[in-house]
């Protein structure tokens, strides 16, 4: 076997070690797995880049929306149906592909010449390629799958946040619904006062300032009315925009209430060392500072040495006179001398490098922990004052209502008292609605800060609108 031969096969043993496949499912189901057990118990299932399987999973989203829309039931057809979801996990695959593209080694370069003068003709045949790249291979190999790791727990990041995000948004629209229906009841209210009062001024009984007042308090209920059902709608397209649908699938139906609170809090034991083990934003950092320490022992090598070139060449030159071939063969190795260049400024930047990863990762580990400390006592705050409200103030608002009616049964309360101490109930259930919403809300984000990512600016604990003054006697 001629020399040729023997470094074609060995130009094509390197092509076939530098090979490596792309993902069929655009690394999906990696994705899958790392988010499978931080978006709340929903099952998660992320969209296919399979036209089949997207029409099925469109079917099984219409058969979902035509039910009462769950929390868990809106999730997953958010990670289903959500476009910029989609968008980042087909740039998922993107770097999947450029990871391929990389590991895969550059094609050698042939270069054919011939060359005549008046005694003989010369052919020459050069095969070349880069040496650096097949000898750094394996490195190469370790740093891109690094690479790809870290985009996968980023983009597992985006899928436990569009969830955590879905889960605020249905808790929101459902508790502004439950909040305008008992406006609704408070306009009711406000409208036999003022129905009444202008009954009473007819016959004479009523000054036209108790009449005023009466008014006053209706218009006031008439425009939280209106501010709750702009709130109802808002909330409503704010989950519509999570989950992707418009148009007629935005008709669906919500569930009627908010879950019930939860009978103990979760503790507070090990929340810190619970979120540094699970969070994925930090094993991403963590990925990071392993990719450029790596980096870092091969960086001044490959600035100095980078262009090595090894070449095989075959002329043959032909007596034009005799016909007389001669063949010549040799190869070439192109090493560039380090004369000016001898790495420092590529060693000083994969150093700088690497403790700018460090120091990445540290500012991580510290939000972390402090987001999930913030996040809990939120979490417990929001708990309690739910409680309150429905454990105390709300029995405590029908206790004055039924007390009021007992009263006015036997003539020792006006009926203005009454309808006061309705509104003022009415306005007490709003509150609580309101409470039970800022614990969930406030129970996503400690789930999402323990094992998903930084929930970004915490949700704070809202006081609810307030207790509509009204007159109480008359």
């Amino acid at each position: 076997m001629s020399a040729f031969h023997r470094l074609a096969l060995l130009a094509s043993a390197a092509l076939l070690a530098g090979c490596a496949s792309v993902s069929p499912d655009g690394l999906r189901g990696e994705v899958q797995a790392l988010a499978g057990s931080r978006t709340g118990g929903t099952e998660v299932a992320l969209p296919s880049s399979d036209p089949t399987a997207r029409a099925q999973a469109q079917d099984a989203i219409r058969g979902w929306l035509a039910q009462p829309l769950t929390q868990d039931v809106a999730v997953r057809i958010a990670l289903l149906n959500n476009p910029g979801l989609q968008a980042r996990l087909a740039a998922l695959g993107i770097a999947d592909a450029e990871r391929v593209q990389a590991l895969t080694l550059p094609n050698p370069h042939l270069t054919l010449g011939r060359f005549t003068n008046s005694h003989e003709r010369e052919i020459e045949r050069t095969l070349a390629f880069s040496l650096l790249d097949l000898i750094t291979l394996p490195w190469r190999t370790a740093r891109q799958a690094e690479h790809v790791q870290i985009a996968t727990l980023q983009a597992a990041q985006g899928v436990v946040a569009l969830a955590a995000d879905t889960r605020r948004a249905w808790l929101r629209a459902v508790a502004a619904e439950q909040v305008a229906a008992t406006h609704e009841r408070m306009v009711g209210a406000a409208e036999a006062g003022a129905e009444l009062a202008r009954r009473m001024v007819r016959v004479g009984n009523w000054s036209r300032l108790q009449q005023a007042r009466e008014q006053a308090v209706l218009q006031e209920a008439s425009a939280q009315l209106a501010r709750a059902r702009l709130a109802a709608a808002t909330e409503r397209e704010q989950l519509n925009r999570r989950m992707g649908v418009w148009g007629l699938q935005a008709q669906y139906r919500l569930a009627e209430q908010l879950p019930p609170l939860p009978a103990t809090a979760l503790p507070a034991d090990d929340i810190e060392a619970s979120a540094l083990r699970e969070r994925l934003d930090v094993q991403a950092a963590r990925r990071a500072l392993d990719t450029q320490a790596t980096r870092q022992g091969w960086s001044r090598a490959g600035a100095v040495f980078g262009d090595i070139g090894l070449a095989y060449s075959r002329n043959t030159i032909t007596e034009r006179a005799t016909g007389e071939r001669d063949v010549k063969r040799g190869w070439e190795l192109d090493l560039p001398l380090p004369l000016f260049d001898w790495g420092g400024a590529a060693r000083t930047r994969a150093q700088a490098q690497v403790e700018q990863s460090a120091a990445q990762l540290q500012d991580t580990a510290v939000r972390a922990r402090s987001e999930v400390r913030a996040t809990w006592l939120t979490y417990r705050t929001a708990l309690d004052l739910a409680r309150q409200q429905q454990g105390e103030v709300v029995p405590l608002r029908q206790l004055i209502t039924d007390e009021t009616t007992l009263r006015y049964n036997g003539m020792l309360a006006s009926v203005w008292e009454l309808l006061a101490e309705a509104r003022a109930s009415t306005q007490a259930v709003a509150n609580a609605i309101e409470a039970q919403r800022d614990f969930w809300l406030a129970e996503t984000d400690l789930q999402l800060a323990l094992t998903g990512t930084s929930p970004g600016a915490l949700q704070g604990l809202t006081s609810g609108a307030a207790a509509t003054s009204s007159p109480q006697g008359h």
